[in-house]
């Protein structure tokens, strides 16, 4: 079987191989510009995220809250149930 080279045919390959690459460079180019949307997105939520955490701390900045001795006792037994038990040094 002898197969002979035309121009068409050589062009028509040109052309696929010109137009894939194309394609190929527009993808890439789409996905870097979805890529770098999602990091500026994320960038932005954890921007905001500090900000409000930083506005929160601030309105309590130098408020004082009192709690109970009630409460902080019953919290602190029923998180743990080991008691502290004071000793005295054996000479």
């Amino acid at each position: 079987m002898v197969v002979e080279a035309s121009v068409t045919g050589v062009f028509k390959t040109i052309l696929m191989i010109l137009g894939a690459f194309v394609l190929l460079r527009f993808l890439g180019q789409f996905l870097t510009a979805k890529r770098n949307m999602e990091e500026e997105r994320s960038l932005n939520e954890k921007q905001r995220k500090f900000r409000e955490e930083k506005e929160r701390v601030f309105k309590s900045f130098g408020k004082t809250s009192i709690i109970s001795d009630k409460k902080s006792k019953s919290n602190q037994k029923s998180k743990n149930s080991v008691e502290d038990v004071d000793f005295e040094e054996i000479n």
